[in-house]
């Protein structure tokens, strides 16, 4: 995983945290599991998918998630990897994610870009993202 900030010294266990949460991410997408991803998100939110469509606070997320992450089709054989981390403000990090579709035949890749806040708790929560298509020539 490649970490590049400015900080990233003095951020160390943030950024252990991160990956764990990228880490549960991948988890999740791998066994199709919506309430494990769904855990990972703040209650006000907005997610745009891969595809565009626009989902605006945990209830919409949710319901987008339950319905399409069961069903998905890439048998399980997706990767999610941590490759930068920008920290705007100490509670707030942009993190840029490597995604890996593996399916034989079907490999793909996105780049989703994740926005999370760091909660009074000390967990980090997905709070504003956009997962992106990596288009080859």
């Amino acid at each position: 995983m490649i970490h590049m900030t400015t900080e990233s010294t003095s951020h160390a266990a943030d950024i252990e945290a991160i990956d764990r949460l990228v880490a549960t991410v991948e988890h999740s997408q791998q066994n199709k599991d919506p309430e494990e991803f769904l855990s990972l998100f703040h209650p006000d939110a907005i997610w745009t998918t891969a595809h565009g469509k626009i989902l605006i606070g945990l209830d919409m997320i949710s319901e987008f998630t339950r319905k399409t992450l069961p069903t998905a089709s890439w048998d399980g054989k997706v990767t999610y990897e941590v490759v930068h981390v920008l920290f705007i403000r100490p509670d707030v990090a942009a993190v840029k994610v490597r995604q890996r579709y593996l399916t034989p035949g079907e490999e793909s890749e996105g780049a989703p870009l994740y926005v999370l806040s760091k909660q009074a708790d000390g967990r980090w929560l997905m709070t504003a993202c956009q997962n992106t298509p990596v288009v080859t020539d």
